[in-house]
């Protein structure tokens, strides 16, 4: 009887151990799997340095914070947005100095001129409404108006200042399409304003500028002498 005992605690023990074993992996095969984190929104800039030739636009993207904007838009909106990245060259043919005089508010109107709130596939641009608006303001008004024709599958855009097309599809998903230009699309609020506020009078070249407000200046002087004589004189004669 003992013997029988023996040879039972064993047979026990092992069988406990696989009742309970079977028991963990019929739990385990019945928990839900999780589901993998959906993606996050694409990033521009990553986008645009993965392609290469457009580091000036991913600079001011980042300087200017759109970068950031661009993302957070495009994680709490359906719309999309399209992009026009003009390449390191098309920047290079500036006129000098023309992007370093901006100041942080141009700049910024300059990037947003350059993105539009919605997605365009480019089948899709004949389909626009002139002028486009931009994310740089209302185009409505003169400021930031930006123009679109289509012929067959070219796309040209026009600023008033720009006339270029869109030479190259970079990224599209169906919510983000970057499209590659070949000249830096200058808005008239921000090119057109420089250009008059630096430029001299029609005909009129600017060492003629320069002396015609000498001249000015020089008359200026002489009737206020002559005030002063005047002055004096009858002074003089009032005494």
């Amino acid at each position: 009887m003992a013997t029988t005992k023996q040879h039972l605690i064993p047979l026990f023990a092992i069988s406990f151990l696989l009742i309970f074993q079977l028991h963990c992996s019929t739990t385990s095969a019945q928990a839900p799997a999780q589901s993998p984190a959906p993606p996050g929104p694409p990033d521009v800039t990553k986008i645009l340095q993965k392609a290469g030739q457009y580091s000036v636009f991913v600079r001011l993207l980042k300087s200017t914070q759109v970068s950031d904007r661009l993302i957070g838009e495009l994680k709490d909106t359906d719309d999309g947005k399209t992009i026009f990245a003009p390449t390191d060259k098309a920047f290079s043919a500036l006129k000098s100095g023309a992007l370093n005089s901006l100041n942080d508010e141009q700049r910024v109107q300059l990037v947003l001129f350059h993105v539009i709130p919605s997605y365009i596939p480019l089948s899709q641009f004949q389909t626009v409404s002139n002028p486009m608006r931009t994310q740089a303001g209302d185009s409505g008004d003169g400021e930031f108006p930006l123009n679109v024709t289509t012929s067959g599958n070219t796309v040209v855009l026009k600023t008033g200042l720009t006339k270029t097309s869109v030479s190259d599809t970079i990224y599209t998903d169906g919510q983000l399409a970057v499209y590659r230009v070949d000249q830096v699309l200058q808005p008239l609020q921000v090119f057109a304003a420089r250009s008059s506020a630096l430029a001299p009078a029609p005909g009129m070249s600017r060492k003629a500028a320069d002396v015609d407000g000498k001249s000015k200046a020089s008359s200026l002087a002489m009737q206020n002498l002559a005030l002063f004589v005047v002055s004096v004189i009858a002074f003089a004669l009032s005494l």
